[in-house]
């Protein structure tokens, strides 16, 4: 109980800068979407979330998580323009393991640091009753790349591609390799916690993607957490 409440109440908070990234989008793309990409679509919040407030014509879906994925393929089975896929994604095939959380959205292929002050404090918050089973065992999971989803797919053109992969969002950006080109904007958060052990900071996904001609558009601080929401645009076509 007291974890459904305390993430009921920063679901409000997280609200808020939805609604600041649901206007820029409105903004741009004029309330329709041709093609989005959701990577790390846990239980179809975001797919929800966009499909109230635009015309999609098609939603890929990624969410690695097996329960998560039973549940999503649940919410979406109505929806006619969303099609999911139980893997991950990063910049190369193989396998890696999946550093399942008790906190779902929590979960990810990036190290998780238990000693960190960030680990300890959000155990504090989200499990103060130590009610939640906190060492969940690692799953194995299969990872793809966007480049090759998108040649398999024969998409020409994506809106969007939004990623949630708690600490692994610039893999995930690397993986579209060449055909990034064909994309409009990219959206992900990015930590600045000591959690999550990466191998990269958040200047080399700045560099690497104004390497590409995007400019970074919006930014917004995520409530509570050491955490922000960053957009990109691809500034070569889409001016």
């Amino acid at each position: 109980m007291y974890y459904t409440v305390a993430k009921f109440f920063l679901s409000l908070f997280d609200s808020q800068n939805k609604k600041k990234i649901c206007n820029y989008f409105l903004k741009e793309n004029k309330g329709k979407i041709q093609t989005l990409i959701d990577v790390g679509a846990h239980r179809g919040e975001s797919i929800k979330f966009f499909n109230k407030y635009f015309s999609i014509n098609k939603i890929y879906a990624f969410e690695p998580r097996l329960d998560n994925f039973e549940i999503l393929k649940k919410k979406i089975k109505n929806l006619n323009n969303v099609e999911i896929f139980n893997f991950a994604l990063g910049d190369k095939k193989g396998y890696a393991d999946l550093h399942n959380h008790y906190d779902s959205e929590s979960s990810t292929i990036a190290e998780i640091n238990q000693n960190s002050n960030y680990f300890k404090k959000k155990n504090l918050y989200l499990n103060f009753l130590n009610l939640k089973k906190k060492n969940n065992k690692n799953t194995k999971v299969k990872i793809e790349t966007l480049d090759n989803l998108i040649n398999v797919e024969k998409i020409e053109f994506i809106d969007l591609v939004k990623i949630d992969t708690e600490g692994y969002d610039f893999h995930v950006i690397k993986g579209l390799g060449e055909l990034i080109t064909k994309v409009k904007f990219i959206y992900f958060e990015h930590h600045f916690h000591d959690m999550l052990v990466k191998n990269y900071k958040f200047c080399d996904i700045d560099r690497f993607l104004k390497s590409k001609n995007f400019k970074k558009v919006f930014k917004t601080k995520m409530f509570f957490r050491k955490t922000f929401e960053y957009i990109y645009k691809n500034n070569s076509i889409y001016k």
